[in-house]
């Protein structure tokens, strides 16, 4: 059975609501990572099951690497997710628990995909397949979809399968076919970060535009809101190790870590101030306050 017809159809859409709970651009991965683990689970054993004993260290490192930096403990910060997504009619636990508790999911507690939706998911690979694209590319990057799907056990390739029609209505915001190449153009076609400017036959090669604020999560494709980086930097920026502060001067992430001459060369952009060519709009403060609150990770390196 494909994924287009009606039995798989709804199986998807079940999950694919998880979104509605990304509200006013802030990021909310948590759940979403749990369908991603289970479903990585579901995939290497043929079961979702997974015991909190394991989710509490799993689901918390998955949440501390792809989500935005939180004061929230990360026993508590994997919890919410664990418990909650059971209101979505997909997950449910093997024994009642309240709502956001640590305390009691450490009484071998276990949680695993509604009973019809795991035997669909585990009876068809390619729906498996299809719930895992589309939570991934829904709620993360280009840049950093790759490496959540290898961090729960899925394979990246996955990303290049076909996806299920579906339909397009008004609202669906479409991305703009020039606003790539007028980013590029406005940086001088070079890294904004460290001036790497590749190229071959006239056209550049290893420079991206890049949305500060990210276009799933409501960011515009304006040019105040776009930064031409190198594959590497862009990279680094999407995953939060690299970032920008008020005076719009880079900053690197406590969190990164290099030993190799070459790897350190990171460490030296920090405190480099944007120099963008006259005309070329600085991002836009707001833009910037965003990716320090819902990208960059932990602290920056001091001064």
């Amino acid at each position: 059975m494909s994924p287009s017809t009606p039995d798989a159809q709804q199986a998807l859409e079940r999950l694919s609501s998880l979104r509605q709970h990304q509200q006013d651009s802030r990021r909310s991965p948590h759940k979403p990572l749990l369908v991603l683990l289970a479903l990585g689970r579901l995939a290497a054993t043929g079961s979702s099951r997974l015991p909190w004993s394991e989710a509490e260290e799993t689901l918390s490192n998955l949440i501390e690497e792809f989500g935005p930096t939180s004061q929230t403990g990360r026993s508590q910060s994997a919890a919410f997710p664990f418990t909650r997504l059971r209101s979505d009619g997909v997950w449910m636990l093997d024994r009642d628990v309240p709502m956001d508790n640590v305390g009691p999911l450490r009484q071998g507690v276990t949680g695993q995909f509604e009973a019809s939706l795991e035997a669909a998911l585990r009876d068809r690979p390619e729906l498996l397949a299809a719930a895992a694209r589309g939570l991934v590319e829904s709620h993360f990057p280009g840049t950093v979809a790759p490496d959540v799907l290898v961090a729960v056990g899925l394979d990246p390739d996955l990303l290049e399968g076909s996806r299920p029609a579906r339909d397009t209505s008004p609202a669906d915001r479409r991305r703009s076919s020039t606003w790539p190449a007028a980013v590029i153009e406005a940086w001088d076609r070079q890294c904004a970060f460290c001036g790497f400017d590749g190229a071959a036959g006239g056209g550049v090669v290893g420079i991206e535009a890049a949305h500060v604020r990210w276009f799933k999560l409501g960011g515009p494709d304006d040019l105040d809101n776009g930064l031409a980086l190198c594959s590497l930097h862009h990279k680094l920026f999407d995953r939060g190790m690299l970032g920008l502060d008020g005076d719009f001067a880079v900053v690197v992430s406590r969190r990164f870590s290099a030993r190799t001459t070459q790897g350190r060369t990171v460490y030296d952009l920090h405190g480099q101030r944007l120099t963008p060519r006259p005309g070329t709009p600085l991002p836009a403060a707001r833009h910037v306050r965003w990716h320090t609150d819902q990208v960059f990770q932990g602290q920056s390196l001091a001064s």
